[in-house]
């Protein structure tokens, strides 16, 4: 076993635990006096359990039987300790809450099966994971026949291996990251839900739930019970208040949404079926092809420590590296318009901000000008060269990958998407994406015709939001983007787009590129433009009232 007392004992357990009046809800729905075993996998200080006593309490079953029915492992010993005193205050004092990894605890526990499986996984990324339990965690789901890999976070191995562990007509309520929804490392899981069970119920929320964190969570109550296959359900409330306000009868009644859930994201369940089919529609539309049939997308300039290589104009004259510096745009927030010019880079020099990168000529220290050695000194003192990224080059001080793109993407996106024509000579740090345009002379054409409702409704499907409001992209994520290209930008003044941009009149912009590229020459109707509209309005509030 891991010394888990020498790890941060939040970043190994994933750190927050589960709202009472949620710990409530899951049992309830979970647990009837007829349930003979409910294991909780990771239960922490204790908050399922209690819920899980108190059920059973409510159902008038006895503190002796409740003892037999209750499994409870935490990996934590003083987590551990204190789930164990709050059931003995309920007077149940023989259940067995175990201080192991649940995954060793699977090991000296083979071949038991429980009726209910209820708990909060650990949102733990692959790299914070201990060695030793991740491998047996993959190991398990090896055997399952799925293939975890690295992008993963931990919860998703909790999650189908206890999914496992259910008797034939069993239930699993947990607590999941609302990235279930979207993430590509989650697609896997998504499709074992939905062939492993007859019945799913996603609760979610249009308020955050957990109060220190920006995490967006959704109940996800799984029923295995072949009698009552009806499939997946997606219900949103207001906030936690609401829970006990839903209604079974309706829900049961509600209609299921088809999704093809090994090539569609979740994130379609907010959408109705008219909506969904419309989205199918252009996604086989041999016009529409990805962004990746006319750019290429990549990460800007990871510098490695910008504290020290990015600076503004005061610290390049404090310094004197007026001749060894390169135009970098640092921040989404410097990129007003959908053109960047020199204009634009000047006016962010005098706000005071880092826009200009260090980066002297590519020689050993001593062959440098004396100004540069005394910065990459003062580098050293503060021990800037001893990070990971500076660490592996072989001259610290020198970034690589330094080029100049067509356009710049945004990586994270606030209310809208854009790209950026670059009409300078700057490049940018991994804030942003860097774009580089398959054929020459065609950035403002492209940039023009991003800005469509069509791409705006998938980029919203497409990305990944993780609770905060931002939409968050990686590169083979805006190159997968469907995108329809303008034949032609004649019709249309670029420079009265991006000063409608940087008024923030987005609305005004997407009614002129849609009438051009989505009417006239798609010849989409305005009834399905409008839809379009909608979905992506729909989606992208429901995203960003997530903001705190």
């Amino acid at each position: 076993m891991v010394n888990v007392e020498s790890i941060d004992s939040k970043k190994l357990r994933g750190g927050y635990y589960t709202p009472q009046p949620i710990a409530d809800f899951i049992c309830k729905w979970a647990i009837q006096s007829e349930t003979k075993s409910v294991l909780e996998p990771s239960c922490g200080d204790g908050n399922f359990v209690e819920s899980i006593v108190n059920t059973f309490k409510s159902l008038n079953v006895k503190n002796s039987e409740i003892n037999k029915r209750i499994k409870a492992i935490e990996l934590v010993s003083e987590e551990a300790n204190k789930a164990k005193a709050r059931v003995r205050e309920l007077g149940i004092s023989e259940c067995i809450i175990e201080n192991s990894d649940f995954f060793h605890f699977l090991l000296d526990h083979k071949n038991e099966a429980y009726d209910v499986v209820v708990g909060n996984p650990p949102f733990i990324r692959y790299q914070n994971f201990p060695e030793e339990h991740r491998n047996l965690a993959f190991d398990m789901m090896f055997k399952m026949g799925l293939s975890p890999n690295k992008l993963m976070n931990i919860w998703a191995s909790f999650l189908v291996v206890s999914a496992s562990l259910l008797k034939e007509k069993g239930k699993l309520g947990m607590v999941i990251p609302a990235e279930l929804f979207q993430v590509k490392y989650a697609a896997e899981t998504r499709v074992f839900l939905s062939k492993f069970f007859s019945n799913i119920t996603i609760i979610t929320f249009k308020k955050l739930v957990f109060e220190d964190i920006q995490q967006e969570v959704v109940l996800l109550l799984c029923d295995k019970d072949p009698k009552i296959k009806q499939g997946i359900k997606v219900i949103e409330v207001e906030d936690i208040n609401e829970l006990i306000k839903i209604d079974w009868d309706v829900i049961n009644k509600t209609v299921v949404k088809s999704l093809d859930h090994s090539s569609e994201k979740w994130t379609k369940y907010f959408l109705d079926e008219k909506e969904i089919q419309l989205l199918r529609k252009i996604k086989v539309d041999t016009r529409v092809e990805p962004a990746s049939s006319v750019m290429e997308v990549r990460v800007g300039i990871v510098t490695g420590r910008n504290e020290f290589f990015m600076l503004n104009k005061e610290q390049i004259s404090q310094w004197k590296l007026e001749n060894s510096t390169k135009k970098v745009v640092g921040r989404s927030v410097h990129l007003k318009g959908v053109i960047y010019d020199d204009s634009d880079f000047n006016e962010n020099v005098d706000n005071g901000y880092p826009v200009n990168m260090f980066l002297p000529e590519e020689l050993e220290k001593e062959k440098l000008p004396l100004e540069v050695r005394d910065y990459i000194d003062y580098g050293e003192k503060n021990d800037f060269h001893t990070g990971y990224k500076c660490k592996i080059r072989k001259l610290w001080y020198i970034t690589p990958s330094l080029w100049k793109p067509d356009a710049f993407a945004l990586r994270q996106v606030g209310d809208y998407p854009k790209l950026i024509v670059n009409n300078t000579d700057a490049s940018c740090t991994d804030t942003l994406h860097r774009i580089r345009m398959k054929k020459e002379g065609m950035a403002d054409i492209i940039a023009l015709s991003f800005l469509n409702s069509l791409t705006f409704a998938f980029t919203e499907i497409m990305g990944r939001s993780y609770g905060g409001g931002v939409l968050t992209f990686e590169p083979s994520e805006l190159e997968e983007l469907p995108l329809p290209i303008l034949n032609s930008i004649e019709g249309i003044d670029i420079k009265k787009v991006d000063e409608l941009i940087r008024m923030r009149k987005i609305e005004e912009v997407l009614n002129i590129i849609d009438h051009e590229l989505l009417i006239v020459q798609l010849k989409l109707s305005q009834v399905e433009v409008n839809a379009l509209r909608n979905i992506w309005r729909k989606l992208s509030n429901r995203r960003n009232n997530r903001k705190k």
